[in-house]
């Protein structure tokens, strides 16, 4: 017991060491947002509320930034007319840790459950370094609320509570047209169902915005959202997608959009066959984080906060047993780098540079570890040809033997925690969250 006591403290003393430590880095070092996006928030729904005026006609005092969401994000965010900017900015700051500790439950919830208390906080310290969570605490932006949306129903898939799936993504959608890219993966791997839910939800949403707001919503959807300048430069070097690599490479001239959309093109075809792959085996998990890179990659700008979407791909690199390469790719999405280039990003170097973690999210896409291997596909099918089924009035209704190892020895159940965690959503599987 003493010597319980002993690691106890022993921890305790090195996560309050590596709080202190984390809140330095992150007090002094990053740039700190000054929670700029929750202000364009509050000021546009303040103006609309409070002034009479119009959710698009708002600009943060001394810039050309104002609200640039779909309305009925507009909507969502009512309830921050009743209260003054600090209690907006502590409730934004709430939101997102409860949605933070959800997407960590759902994705590495088991494995943290094993380490108890001080694998959660390690996890927190390790998380508030991240760029894209902490720009999104900073901003009091709405990421990974949606992100937590999305992954909700992915859990409600993997876990055999299909009913109310798509709800989430809709949401997700009619906050924010990304998040869209996943009714395509509801329809890939013939979840209709979802897919029909996901697309009514958004619809219904989109529908009520119209009706609330008819004038600002006609404005946002035949001017605003094709006018990418209300949001920011393409070339600047916080735009880690496709078309911010573009327009660096290209800067100070607009990028081609027909080139743009040729590439983009190409990485949805890239996404569909690698996840269509990643379904055939069930494998949900690797699904939702192809799906989450691909919407970082074609979507017009992406900016660093934005790729929060990664989050799921982390997950799944540390359960495939690649944490090296996880923690590799840690290192270079805490460290700022490609901030180097803010000023320049002309030559190779600025090229190569600049562009770092739409790289990452690039190499990710095309290698990511996802389906089951084929030779433990190879090793279960014949771990169960050799021990038979117990007789079941459920049999029909179970996968293929091959995704149901012998539970009694310790090889099946180690297989089994495996297909667990891939997230298997076969009809009656009680899979874990993906």
């Amino acid at each position: 017991m003493t010597a319980l006591l002993s690691t106890d403290r022993r921890r305790l003393l090195f996560v309050l060491t590596l709080a202190v430590a984390v809140g330095a880095f992150t007090a002094t070092v990053p740039l700190l947002r000054d929670w700029f996006d929750l202000r364009v928030y509050y000021g546009a729904v303040d103006s609309w509320v409070h002034h009479g005026g119009s959710i698009y006609d708002y600009r943060v005092p001394g810039t050309a930034y104002g609200f640039t969401y779909p309305p009925f994000a507009a909507l969502g965010m009512l309830p921050m007319a009743l209260v003054g900017l600090p209690t907006a900015i502590a409730l934004a700051l709430l939101l997102n840790v409860l949605a933070l500790t959800l997407v960590v439950g759902i994705l590495l919830g088991p494995e943290l459950r094993r380490y108890g208390w001080f694998g959660c906080a390690l996890t927190a310290c390790l998380l508030a370094l991240l760029e894209p969570v902490r720009d999104t605490f900073s901003f009091g932006q709405v990421n990974l609320v949606l992100l937590a949306l999305v992954l909700g129903d992915a859990w409600l898939l993997s876990s055999g509570r299909g009913r109310w799936a798509g709800v989430g993504i809709g949401l997700a959608a009619a906050v924010k047209l990304t998040p869209a890219l996943f009714i395509a993966l509801l329809l890939l791997g013939r979840r209709r169902r979802a897919a029909g839910v996901a697309t009514a939800v958004a619809a219904a949403a989109t529908a009520l915005a119209v009706w609330v707001v008819p004038d600002a919503s006609r404005f946002y959807w035949t001017d605003a959202l094709w006018d990418t300048s209300r949001i920011g430069r393409l070339a600047y070097v916080s735009n880690q997608s496709l078309q911010g690599v573009l327009a660096r490479l290209v800067a100070p001239q607009e990028p081609s959009r027909a080139l743009w959309a040729a590439l983009a093109l190409l990485v949805l075809a890239v996404w569909a066959r690698r996840t269509s792959r990643a379904l055939a085996e069930e494998d949900w998990a690797g699904a939702f984080a192809l799906t989450g890179l691909t919407a970082c990659l074609v979507s017009p700008i992406t900016w660093v906060h934005h790729l929060v979407w990664l989050l799921p791909s982390f997950a799944v690199l540390l359960r495939r047993r690649r944490p090296r390469t996880a923690a590799a790719l840690y290192v270079v999405l805490c460290s700022s780098v490609v901030w180097l280039w803010f000023d320049d990003a002309s030559g190779l170097d600025g090229f190569l540079g600049s562009n770092t973690y739409a790289w990452i999210t690039l190499g990710l896409l095309l290698w990511l570890p996802v389906g089951q291997p084929r030779p433990e596909r190879r090793a279960l099918s014949r771990r169960t040809s050799a021990t038979p089924a117990a007789p079941s009035a459920a049999a029909p209704a179970i996968p293929a033997a091959s995704d149901q190892p012998d539970s009694s020895s310790s090889e099946g159940a180690a297989a089994t925690g495996r297909a667990l965690s891939a997230g298997r959503t076969a009809a009656g599987d009680r899979a874990g969250p993906p």
